[in-house]
Formats: structure tokens, C-alpha cells, sequence
């Protein structure tokens, strides 16, 4: 790896194979020096986890100019953490998580491991990018995504991005998209998350299924009502949770001690 270049981690959740990352790699590989280190089969909904148990193996699947591509048999935020610590020779300029296969928006930012990947790197004080196509197709086409991602790869980049702060980037699937909305995470809940089945050998089983129902469908900021109006939606996304009016208003609590 060139050491005069930039240089991009880039890992996600469907797995190292996945089109949605090869798209990626293939849209920004002249940007800079890339590693991948992704998972070796697919981990969504993994969130933030990492293993704590499980003895984890890197396998390197590629090898080209200014490219290698890793594996890894753990968790999203494993890849970022073993490629941090075991593949990189320098700190990255940036962490990428995606292309994913399927929207991150809402609550769905809590569960994904795109999100997972982005927030691992944001906790590392690096500048960290999420990229989500609103399509779970595994051969979905991506290709109109390219000039958003190259732009704000660029930016990022170049500018850099606020401690603390990483961005949660999704596009619609459209013929062509109606602008680019920066928007607030909308308010929503999964319900009728489980399915019971009846296993032939007499026992019960359940499937983790569930319907998204969204709480505010008319709010105008929201990155839903961005994505289902053909916008793509960036949504800064900040690791520090705090609520503060919430802090000044439990001051007033008597607490018994």
C-alpha cells in the first residue's frame, strides 16, 4: 500500500462477497489506497456487537493494486477492530460500512451492522461514512448511487467530519432521485416481531419477522418521508447519547442518599 495516497477501511454486514460492497470498492477505488475486512457469510442486525468468546480468523480473499480484501469469521465491528489492530499498517483516513443491501434508516440505525461498522470507526476518532440502497435484492444495482458516494467520500475526506459525529447515508431505489435531504432520524417501532411455528417433532419455534410502523408518516424532516419521497437521506449521527434537558430536570429528583 502506497503511503502517498489516502487510505479507506471499508467492511458491512452481507459478507465480503456481498455486490453491494464490490460496488463500493469499484466506485471510489481510485480515491485511494482500500482495505476490506468484512464478514465471511452475512451478519445483519448485529448493531455495535463483538466477540467476546469466539476465537476469531482473518483470511485474506484478494490481493490487488491498491486493494485487499479481508475476512473475517466474527461480527461487523470485529472486522474494524481486527483490521485496526491486525491488518493496517497506518491509521485510515476513513471507515466506510456498506453499500448495504436494504435501508438503515429510523430505528433501524440501532440494529444494523453497517451502522455497526460506521459507529466502531466514529468511536475511533476517524471520519466514518454508512452507504444503505432502500433494496434487499442481492443483485441489486447500484450504479446510480456512484456520484453521491463519490462526492461525499470526497468531502469527507478532504474536510473531515466533527468528533463524535459520523453520517447514515440511504437512497431510495427511484429512476432519479429528487435532490439529497440532511434529516433527523424518524420516530418508529417493529411490531409482531416473532412467528411461531409448529416443528414437526412436536415442539415450537419462532422466526424473527415484524412490520416497521412508522409514528410520524407526515413529518417532513424525517429521512423515511425523505427516502419515500425519491430523496436520498443523510442523517449526522453522534455517538454521545446524552439527554441533556434530562440531566438539568433529574436534579431537582430527592434522591434517599
Amino acid at each position: 500500500m502506497k503511503n502517498n495516497r489516502p487510505l479507506i477501511l471499508i467492511s458491512n454486514d452481507d459478507g465480503y462477497y456481498s455486490k453491494g460492497l464490490e460496488s463500493l470498492v469499484e466506485m471510489i477505488r481510485d480515491m485511494a489506497e482500500i482495505v476490506v475486512c468484512s464478514p465471511d457469510s452475512p451478519r445483519s442486525g448485529y448493531s455495535c456487537a463483538f466477540s467476546a468468546t469466539l476465537p476469531l480468523q482473518l483470511e485474506l480473499r484478494r490481493e490487488e493494486e491498491g486493494l485487499q480484501v479481508w475476512s473475517c469469521n466474527g461480527t461487523p465491528v470485529d472486522c474494524v477492530k481486527m483490521a485496526l489492530g491486525n491488518i493496517l499498517s497506518r491509521r485510515p483516513d476513513m471507515v466506510i460500512g456498506g453499500i448495504n443491501h436494504g435501508d438503515n434508516a429510523s430505528v433501524n440505525t440501532h440494529y444494523s451492522g453497517t451502522m455497526g461498522v460506521t459507529l466502531e470507526g466514529c468511536m475511533k476518532n476517524i471520519p466514518s461514512v454508512a452507504f444503505s440502497l432502500c433494496s434487499h435484492e442481492p443483485d441489486a444495482d447500484f450504479s446510480m448511487m456512484t456520484p453521491v458516494v463519490r462526492y461525499v467520500t470526497k468531502r469527507v475526506l478532504d474536510e473531515g467530519l466533527p468528533a463524535g459525529v459520523c453520517l447514515n447515508i440511504n437512497f431510495p431505489v427511484v429512476d432519479e432521485y429528487r435532490g439529497v435531504k440532511v434529516c433527523r432520524m424518524a420516530k418508529g417501532i417493529w411490531e409482531n416481531e416473532t412467528v411461531r411455528c409448529l416443528h414437526p417433532r412436536g415442539y415450537d419455534y419462532f422466526w424473527m419477522m415484524g412490520n416497521y410502523n412508522n409514528s410520524e408518516p407526515d413529518a417532513d424532516d424525517t429521512d423515511n418521508w425523505a427516502l419515500r419521497h425519491g430523496y436520498v437521506a443523510i442523517t449526522p449521527t453522534q455517538i454521545d447519547v446524552t439527554n441533556y434537558p434530562m440531566i438539568e430536570r433529574m436534579k431537582a429528583w430527592e434522591f434517599p442518599v
